[in-house]
């Protein structure tokens, strides 16, 4: 086994170490004192990587998670969680799938063995496939039914023509339905190998006895290990980024079920693996809508009360991102609320944010780096996330001063690059009538 102390940022908060085993799992650990400790599996296995066909698999997946095993009963799990009073909880995205427990430190020796069982060992029972395929279309179902849900699905197809994330992690219910509980072992025993999996154990333990906690409940578990099976071979969808749009596209749509409309302004701009690329547009996000007194929230909102609300994103996936920005407003407004953003952007073209703009933002983060470590499930959110997505924690523990580093022009190089007021693409949700 390896070993690293990662290098401390400048908040003086993080001091998370390291340890890379022979079998190729992760293990990062760090001690806090505070009477809890988490234990974090990530995985870098979300939608995305699923072809149209499987679509769905990832996240119907973390639900049989929990039907247990050849040694843990389905339900029994969660018995043995519940009965000591931890929690557990699970996440799939677009580019990772996320399990954890919470536990009092003098559980976590008995409790994580257990989840890391449920986790590698699946038992994935054809009875119990079935009706979790009702559970999960059901939960298909109630999300179509969800306004604002449509609004981003929508906006998404939209976003992107042919990368997987235009995609819904959960699927459409047409794939869901014709899914077979052998392909679900095939796509287990494929990606829920120790090698690509990130262990993140933070809490109110020594490291040495998180780390030997942590790497023994593998051991354990991957004596039992299905084998990645020889006959199959992961169909990836092509995650080249998309071009730029070179004009104004728009997409319109009604909506019965809502009282006001939705509007959509976006641009492809870099993912996470030109990472140094989106530190700028985080900046700019902030400038527009964090706080009262950011430029579109003044602007729109506060001033002339064109929107009821309205929020900017940058969205920041592996292969591609996209500068999102989203507004609820009157219809009648939809034509003014476009035509002033797009002048905001252009006005960035040429016009340099100011120096207290900067520097709020630089204070916003870093206040929100420090009020995000309080707790063990934050952190070792924060280091799994990073090392599932980009393999490094660098990134993760030195944020706060990365952002502070941005200069206004750096942000309008930025602006001038990757936002053209000229060329976007426009989606617009109205209620009927």
């Amino acid at each position: 086994m390896t070993s690293t102390l990662l290098p401390t940022p400048s908040t003086g908060l993080n001091a998370p170490s390291l340890h890379r085993l022979p079998n190729g799992l992760t293990i990062i650990a760090e001690q806090m004192p505070v009477d809890a400790v988490n234990l974090s599996l990530w995985l870098g296995v979300g939608s995305a990587i699923e072809s149209d066909e499987i679509n769905g698999m990832a996240h119907f997946l973390e639900h049989m998670i929990f039907k247990g095993s050849d040694r843990l009963q389905s339900g029994e799990f969660e018995h043995l969680i519940e009965q000591r009073g931890a929690v557990t909880n699970a996440a799939t995205s677009q580019d990772y799938t996320n399990y954890y427990i919470t536990t009092a430190p003098s559980d976590f020796a008995a409790l994580a063995p257990h989840q890391i069982e449920v986790l590698l060992n699946a038992a994935i029972p054809d009875e119990a496939f079935e009706r979790e395929r009702m559970v999960v279309l059901e939960e298909i179902r109630r999300s179509e039914d969800n306004p604002r849900r449509r609004t981003f699905y929508r906006s998404m197809e939209a976003g992107f023509e042919r990368l997987p994330y235009r995609r819904p992690v959960l699927g459409p219910a047409e794939v869901i339905e014709q899914l077979r509980p052998q392909q679900m072992r095939d796509f287990h025993a494929t990606w829920y190998q120790p090698q690509s999996i990130t262990a993140v154990a933070v809490g109110n333990l020594p490291v040495e006895d998180l780390v030997e906690i942590v790497a023994e409940g593998f051991a354990s578990a991957q004596s039992q290990t299905i084998k990645r099976p020889e006959n199959y071979t992961p169909e990836f969808p092509d995650n080249s980024p998309e071009a730029p749009f070179t004009e104004i596209i728009r997409d319109e749509y009604t909506d019965s079920s809502l009282q006001q409309a939705r509007l959509v302004m976006m641009w492809r701009v870099p993912g996470m693996l030109d990472l140094s690329q989106t530190y700028a547009l985080d900046v700019l996000s902030s400038v527009l809508s964090r706080g009262r007194t950011a430029r579109l929230i003044k602007d729109l909102r506060e001033e002339r009360r064109l929107v009821s609300s309205i929020s900017v994103s940058n969205m920041t996936y592996i292969h591609q991102g996209l500068f999102f920005i989203s507004a609820q407003l009157p219809t009648e407004n939809l034509a003014e609320v476009e035509a002033a953003i797009a002048q905001h952007i252009r006005d960035l073209h040429t016009e340099l944010v100011s120096a207290q703009e900067i520097a709020k933002v630089g204070t916003l983060v870093t206040n929100r780096f420090v009020f995000g470590n309080e707790t063990p499930s934050d952190r070792a959110g924060l280091y799994g996330y990073y090392h599932a997505i980009v393999g490094d924690l660098a990134p993760a523990l030195h944020y706060p001063t990365l952002i502070q580093s941005i200069s206004a022009e750096t942000v309008q190089t930025a602006v001038q690059q990757y936002l053209s007021p000229d060329a976007y693409r426009v989606v617009v949700m109205k209620p009927e009538g």
